[in-house]
């Protein structure tokens, strides 16, 4: 049971590392220019993309603030598999206690949120 745990703990770390990490100079510019379906848009979709009051792209809001949940779940997500590396390895093989478990629960669904968010765009 403990083997199992100690791979997952760290699978979850690799994925958050190497899956979710964000882009070098990110955090101080602002997000990165829109790609994927944003970018990439034909000039009568632009025109049937919604306007709010104060005149920016309805579409270009949702993505940015989707943008922002997604580094802030993913440094949770950092956050949450450190700590449940330090607790197996504190609790050592014959103990597994219910908030480690619990934590892998967070961790689990930390990583579903973010997966959907990333599949809507």
């Amino acid at each position: 049971m403990t083997t199992w745990l100690r791979r997952n703990a760290a699978v979850f770390s690799l994925a958050a590392l190497l899956g979710l990490a964000v882009p070098a100079g990110v955090g101080e510019a602002g997000p990165p220019p829109p790609q994927g379906r944003a970018a990439s848009l034909s000039p009568q979709e632009q025109d049937d993309d919604v306007k709010l009051p104060n005149g920016k792209s309805q579409k270009e809001e949702i993505l940015k603030a989707e943008y922002e949940q997604n580094t802030k779940d993913a440094a949770q997500l950092t956050d949450l598999a450190q700590q449940l590396q330090q607790d197996i390895e504190k609790n050592g093989y014959s103990v597994v206690s219910m908030s480690t478990v619990k934590k892998t629960e967070d961790i689990e669904r930390l990583v579903k949120r973010i997966r959907s968010r990333l599949r809507h765009n």
